[in-house]
């Protein structure tokens, strides 16, 4: 089938080696009119002369227009171009460039969608590679994971399995065990407005119409052009900034935006593929449950590091939820109730149903008596009008939740009191209740052999959404907890304070004190506010359960867990809240350790193991599947073990851990549901899902995963509904190929020794820069444009964990790796691999067709070069001199000079390794489409580059005084600059760059 292209490099769209030469041609074709377009609007929106200087820029960064030109000749062109420019020119210039490469972004996310269009037959499905070629290339000798790495739709994976003699029982009883959650996040990784994003969905809507293959007239297509036009023009006059830092419920609204947009019907088309291509391939296998792919989300609810989300903030986050489902259902019952006309004289009715309308009668006569005469014989549209009344009922209370907040009296008075004896309130208390009417239609439907889509619809997404949408995850640090209990242990006078005890003198209170029932917590008490913010997140957590239910937030995530006390200070103070009851054996709230440095990597598995053999600590798990066996999730972090030790070591820790956790689970009886906490970059996890997951350890996932989806991510896989549908059908095919293929490849000793040897030496280089260098830190600081990134307004959260330090540990992994990438270092996404692969190789030389032979078939290392590849090819190190050269305080000139030629070096080992490996003679030349799109990026992002370095420059050298003269040309002409334009104008060149690299943090 078409593959679709390689848009998003470090994005999870990205499709390794698929259809690379047919992507590059559409790249190639549909760029003439992108390009076209731009400068059509940069011609009648710019003075004649800027607008000429501006496509000169774009030019001299075209080394095909200026071929033959030497390299330096062609940077002192544009740098001299720059100097030459005013502070509005430079401004203009830096949107000029962001408005190009954003363009280029939906050119390529147009080009994925079409693709996989191309790839369904006209009714929807996924084509089967045997109806559209005799010979599909299937090799069942191969070794599966080695073979089939590229993304598979439905059709391709069960037609994939049954081929491979995969038994039905064994797809059925994954599929019966099927649960992946989706996490989406509100890091400050998303930089572009949400009005932008507006823009952009129409500007793609347009582009796809008049980049159709269907035929259109020219009339047509001269006024599609028109509206292009016009559609950018305005999206130029938009202020890309934002004009004020976002608050928590800013970031709600923007995150749910594509839930509205998009997810709400994507998902009962994404089941309805997947019921098609397994009736084909496997007809007698049991579909899986329709929740079978949920979604959580962190906006709103994880508070670690930021104090602006409070308990009144996850309140009102949960009530936006609700209210946003409640009025989608609202307008689908409304659009059912127009539908479904049917007439008891010309059809049955079942009698469960009617049942229903008796009740209904005596709980709502106001309804009754204005609309049954009018829907007397029509008792579908009765029945909706019913429902539409409860849903009312619902919203009205939920708003009024909403308001009053979480103190609120549970009893609060919304005129929904019930005359019916039992005193049930008259709206939906839960969402079952809600399901059970519907479904007392549909199966009156079914019985008098009629369907009806929209209800069906309908209730794949009451399935999958419930009332709550997404399931809100807390999240806090773990001192927080620890801090509370220290200073409550010595309100109640302990022998010893908390904090002075030993882990096992912790272990031992803590168990003690969750197996009573007496209070701990008195109340009346003028704590701390960190101690009375954190008790009361409990109390907030335990009234929301009770009005919504456990669905809305049952999950507390513990950021920088190192020890069993962490999780048992959290049960504790859950306990006290009501949330958990250790005698009775019950808890409503799943307490998940994130274990993020390499040294609580390393630690989890026995901490863990600590936990799962007491046996007041496990019998609070919840049950899960048809074993019905205790579930435990474990988070595991990407980006602050990255940032401790570098990327190879990173990802080597995390993999060793899950396999000494999933050995742990079998072991102890326990189901194990495993959290990534991905980024966007490679260095915090990111790259394509599809290849991540089959690279996960064989027989870890099991069917369950459960992965966070952060800022620009977002953007570039669910903003079209056919992107959003390739990404999440590829996400679930690589979790079922991953769960029921399983290979012994990992547990290889040699190459397991090999890999701990590389992560050994690769952590060593890595560290002997980042964290032993006393230089890097203002290396860092002056050489990448970290304090500008701090002062862009893209989120609530701050840059750093600790307000006024400066230090690399308080630095928050995503601005990290959001400097280095923006001066084009990249450097935490492949610093110390190299090394560790070169002393391999120089130590036996022979180990280089080990390292080849590991590279063709093993997942987890095909996957670690596939990225390093693919971030070297991103590198530019000719401007990233220029960055230091300019940038760096002449007292620091040398130690800066060392730290770069470091850099360089281990640049040039690293890539001289890979093409040795991957036996090309240029990085990404095995990906043809993937290698068009980057080179396109790298060369056209080189002048914002040079500006960017100006406009920091000017800035800085200011060193916060009034405004003053500036030199722009040669003459001084007196022109003068604040500090905030100035600020400006280097902040939307961050804007220009990320849009460029794909990539923010």
């Amino acid at each position: 089938m078409p593959q679709p292209t390689t848009t998003a490099p470090e994005g999870d769209q990205a499709r390794a080696n698929g259809g690379d030469a047919v992507a590059g041609r559409l790249l190639q074709q549909r760029l003439e009119l992108v390009e076209d377009l731009w400068q059509t609007v940069l011609r009648s929106e710019c003075p004649a002369e800027q607008s000429e200087r501006l496509l000169r820029l774009k030019q001299l960064s075209d080394p095909v227009a200026l071929e033959g030109r030497d390299g330096d000749s062609t940077s002192e062109a544009i740098v001299a171009l720059i100097k030459a420019m005013d502070l509005s020119e430079a401004i203009a210039a830096a949107r000029a460039f962001s408005l190009y490469f954003q363009l280029i972004n939906i050119l390529e996310q147009r080009i994925e969608e079409d693709s996989y269009l191309d790839s369904l037959t006209p009714n929807g499905q996924t084509k089967d590679s045997e109806s559209t070629s005799g010979n599909d290339g299937f090799d069942p000798f191969a070794p599966p994971l080695a073979s089939q790495t590229d993304p598979a739709t439905f059709g391709e994976l069960f037609q994939r399995l049954r081929r491979l003699n995969v038994p039905p029982a064994q797809v059925e009883s994954l599929l019966q065990e099927l649960d992946i959650r989706l996490v989406f996040t509100a890091h400050p990784t998303e930089i572009v407005r949400h009005t932008v994003r507006h823009k952009q969905r129409r500007v793609a809507t347009l582009l796809q119409r008049l980049q159709s293959d269907h035929t259109i007239s020219l009339q047509e297509r001269d006024t599609l052009r028109q509206q292009l036009e016009e559609e950018i023009q305005l999206w130029w006059r938009t202020d890309e900034l934002h004009q004020f830092k976002p608050t928590v419920l800013d970031e709600v609204d923007s995150t749910l935006h594509y839930f509205q947009q998009v997810l709400f019907d994507a998902m009962p088309q994404m089941r309805r593929r997947l019921t098609s291509a397994l009736n084909r391939s496997y007809p007698d296998v049991r579909f899986p449950q329709a929740s079978f792919c949920t979604f959580g989300s962190w906006v709103g609810s994880d508070r670690d590091g930021n104090p602006s989300v409070t308990p009144a903030i996850t309140w009102r986050t949960a009530c936006y939820q609700r209210q946003l489902m409640l009025e989608r259902y609202i307008s689908s019952v409304g659009a059912l109730r127009n539908q479904l006309s049917i007439s008891m004289q010309w059809s049955q009715v079942g009698a469960p149903l009617l049942e229903s309308l008796e009740m209904d009668r005596l709980r709502f006569p106001e309804i009754y008596e204005e609309l049954a005469a009018r829907y007397r014989l029509e008792p579908y549209r009765l029945k909706l009008s019913y429902i539409l009344e409860r849903l009312q009922l619902t919203l009205k209370r939920n708003n009024q939740l909403s308001e009053a907040g979480w103190q609120s009296p549970r009893d609060i008075d919304n005129g929904s009191a019930s005359p019916l004896p039992n005193g049930d309130p008259l709206h939906y208390s839960t969402i079952d209740e809600f399901r059970i009417d519907l479904e007392l239609i549909r199966n009156s439907l079914v019985s008098t052999e009629l369907s009806c889509e929209p209800l069906d619809t309908l209730l794949h997404q009451v399935h999958i959404f419930g009332f709550s949408l997404a399931s809100l995850d807390i999240r806090q640090e773990s001192t927080r907890h620890s801090d509370a209990i220290d200073e409550l242990s010595r309100y109640l006078q302990l022998a010893k304070p908390y904090g002075e005890m030993e882990e096992a003198e912790r272990v031992t209170w803590l168990l003690k004190e969750l197996a009573t029932r007496r209070p701990l917590i008195p109340a009346a008490v003028d704590w701390s506010d960190a101690t009375a913010e954190t008790i009361a997140v409990f109390q907030m957590l335990q009234r929301l359960q009770a009005e919504f239910g456990q669905r809305i937030c049952n999950t507390y995530v513990i950021s920088m867990s190192h020890t069993a006390s962490d999780l048992l200070e959290v049960m504790l103070l859950a306990k006290e809240a009501g949330l958990v009851d250790p005698l009775g054996g019950h808890a409503s709230l799943l307490v998940v350790p994130l274990f993020e440095t390499v040294e609580d990597l390393q630690r989890a598995p026995g901490v863990m193991e600590d936990l799962l053999n007491t046996e007041l600590y496990r019998k609070l798990l919840p049950l899960t599947g048809a074993q019905q066996l205790p579930l435990q999730e474990l988070m595991l972090g990407y980006s602050d073990s990255n940032k401790d030790s570098g990327f190879l070591s990173s990802n080597w820790e995390i993999h060793q851990a899950q396999i000494a956790l999933q050995d742990l689970g079998s072991r102890s009886g326990v189901a194990l549901r495993l959290f990534h906490g991905r980024g966007g970059s490679v260095g915090r996890g990111g790259g394509p899902a599809y290849q991540a997951i089959l690279a996960q350890p064989s027989g870890t996932l099991q069917g369950r995963i459960k992965i966070t989806e952060q800022g620009e991510v977002l953007a570039s896989k669910y903003s079209l509904p056919e992107l959003a549908l390739y990404n999440l059908e590829t996400l679930t095919t690589a979790v079922v190929q991953n769960s029921l293929v399983t290979n012994q490849l990992d547990a290889t000793p040699s190459w397991n020794q090999l890999m701990s040897r590389l992560a050994s030496r690769s952590r060593e280089h890595y560290r002997a820069l980042v964290h032993d260098n006393p230089d890097l830190v203002a290396f860092f600081q002056q050489v990448t444009p970290i304090e500008e990134i701090s002062k862009l307004q893209i989120s609530s959260r701050p840059a750093r964990r600790k307000t006024g330090a400066k230090d690399l540990s308080s630095l928050r992994a995503i601005p990290w790796v959001f400097g280095w990438t923006q001066s084009r270092f990249l450097l935490p996404s492949w610093f110390g691999v190299g090394t560790a692969l070169a002393s391999e190789v120089d130590s036996d030389p022979q180990q280089l067709d080990l390292l080849r032979r590991l590279h063709q078939r093993w997942p987890f290392f095909r996957m670690l070069i596939s990225k390093v590849e693919m971030t070297l090819s991103k590198v530019d190190l000719d401007l990233a001199r220029h960055y230091m050269t300019s940038l760096g305080a002449a007292e620091n000139r040398e130690s800066f000079e060392r730290i770069f030629q470091v850099i360089a070096d281990e640049y040039t080992l690293t890539r001289k390794i890979v093409l040795q490996i991957t036996g090309q003679s240029r990085l990404l030349a095995a990906d043809q489409g993937l290698q068009l799109s980057v080179d396109l990026r790298n060369r056209t992002i080189v002048p914002l580059g040079f500006l960017q370095v100006a406009l920091l420059k000017r800035l800085r050298d200011q060193n916060r005084q009034p405004p003053m003269s500036e030199s722009i040309t040669a003459s001084d002409d007196g022109r003068t600059y604040s500090r905030s334009e100035l600020l400006r104008g280097a902040l939307l060149t961050l804007n220009g760059i990320a849009a460029g690299m794909r990539n923010t943090g």
